[in-house]
């Protein structure tokens, strides 16, 4: 949908905020709030909204079914599939004023609370509570709960504590026909015919706005303790991963590229943590309930040393030092955001991965052998992050013309090992052209279907994900 043919009466759009809501034009709350992370496409919203309650976000989906005005919601943009984006004249409905708690049961360890509750938020919450809320990434300072829903964010304990859609007890969201649904009823158990939360959980906005969630929290691990161990090939990362499975519960295990510490150490203020450099390195996490548990974690250790799978490794002694040795695998995006990285966000079967890994490694620099590749991810579910770093004297427009080539190539790899060209940051408008290679043309006409359902005049976050 394109910007309405009218020009669009602002006090009127301004009027269906009563519940202390705002609405801003300001060009550089425009040029804020109308991009993610991406930075691919140039922002030209028409106005910011910033509602306070859900009847205000009705009031803003009917006031934009009458007007014929596309919406985009915004949450922290920290989205890297331009989901968050609007580039079409349309309404921001950002969600940041939509930030409190609004309820808490011990018994249920259930949190009720709005979208635009910042990630980050919710964990100290948690914590304030003897609790723990364990889906985590670098973002989470910044993301909010209803971007995390809307792409079902992984992140890096998704091989112990799964993805967001899977905390997820009940929803309240405003649909495209600008109904309010109360979705589950915070149940444990509800067999009455279609969950329709997890069509919304994933669904980038697209079939209607969440503007309430309530969350499952869990037991506050013990001692989470860290592993950072070089890897002496790639193909080892399997080895290692069965062998600390076979007995330890691992709450991450995650894998860098040696040019990705390299950024991060050139970065500042991160310790190397050890001297022996190694092509790639693996970071594991588990909890060292016992004195037993940490001798088993280092008969593992020795375990992998003895059978050459890596060459050196650090275990961490305290808090701190975990923490520490987590900024290596964390600040890694934040390190090489300066040379505009092309990003994919790719995942296949655990086991495919090494073979998966090298065919495109080998594909990217044999076509492109100026561009630096960064990699990272979370293995220990399949998640890969592919990085091209730009040339410095390349401009940005012709580098990310040629990285598109480089799509072709990566996605025909990932078909071909059954896997998905997004594994938690969504489709948006950046994966959207590819979608057919990890959906089926039935897939896709489908959700096309279950779109019309929820949102008969395509006003909700058209042009993400796929076209009508």
């Amino acid at each position: 949908m394109n910007a309405p043919a009218q020009p669009l009466d602002l006090d009127l759009l301004a009027a269906q905020l009563t519940e202390g809501g705002k609405l801003l034009t300001a060009p550089e709350d425009l040029a804020e709030y109308g991009r993610d992370w991406t930075r691919i496409h140039e922002p030209r919203p028409v106005a910011i909204a910033l509602p306070k309650t859900t009847a205000e976000v009705q009031a803003l989906v009917r006031f934009a079914n009458q007007h014929k005005l596309a919406l985009v919601p915004s949450g922290g943009r920290t989205g890297l599939s331009a989901g968050a984006v609007a580039a079409n004249g349309e309404l921001v409905v950002s969600f940041e004023r939509m930030n409190r708690i609004l309820d808490f049961s011990a018994s249920d360890r259930l949190v009720h609370c709005q979208a635009g509750v910042v990630t980050q938020q919710l964990q100290e919450f948690a914590e304030e509570q003897g609790l723990y809320y364990p889906v985590d990434f670098a973002s989470a300072g910044s993301s909010q709960i209803g971007g995390n829903l809307g792409t079902n964010a992984g992140g890096i304990k998704v091989i112990r504590y799964g993805m967001s859609r899977d905390w997820v007890a009940g929803l309240t969201v405003v649909t495209g026909n600008g109904d309010i649904l109360d979705l589950n009823r915070d149940l444990a158990k509800n067999n009455t015919g279609y969950d329709l939360r997890h069509l919304f959980i994933g669904a980038e906005g697209t079939l209607g706005f969440i503007t309430e969630a309530t969350m499952k929290l869990a037991r506050k691990p013990d001692n989470l303790t860290v592993l950072v161990l070089g890897l002496a090939d790639l193909s080892n990362t399997m080895d290692v991963l069965r062998t600390f499975q076979d007995s330890l519960d691992l709450t991450a295990y995650e894998f860098f590229s040696h040019e990705a510490m390299e950024f991060v150490l050139a970065h500042g203020d991160v310790p190397k943590p050890f001297d022996t450099a190694a092509p790639y390195y693996a970071l594991i996490e588990f909890e060292a309930i016992s004195e037993g548990v940490l001798e088993e974690a280092m008969a593992r250790f020795e375990h992998c040393m003895d059978s050459g799978w890596i060459v050196d490794g650090v275990i961490s002694q305290s808090e701190t030092q975990a923490k520490n040795l987590w900024q290596l695998r964390e600040r890694i995006s934040e390190s090489i955001a300066p040379r505009t990285p092309y990003k994919n966000d790719l995942s296949v079967r655990v086991s495919r991965v090494p073979a998966f890994l090298r065919e495109i490694d080998n594909v990217v620099r044999e076509h492109y052998p100026d561009f630096e590749i960064i990699w990272f991810g979370h293995i220990g579910d399949g998640n890969l992050h592919l990085n091209i770093l730009k040339p410095e004297d390349m401009e940005k427009g012709e580098f990310f013309e040629r990285c598109k080539a480089v799509n072709v190539w990566v996605f025909d790899i990932v078909q071909r090992h059954h896997g998905s060209v997004s594994a938690e940051h969504g489709v948006g408008m950046v994966k959207k052209d590819y979608l057919s290679y990890s959906r089926s043309a039935e897939e896709i006409n489908m959700m096309r279907g279950i779109k019309r359902v929820f949102d008969p005049n395509g006003i909700m976050n058209p042009g993400k994900i796929f076209d009508l």
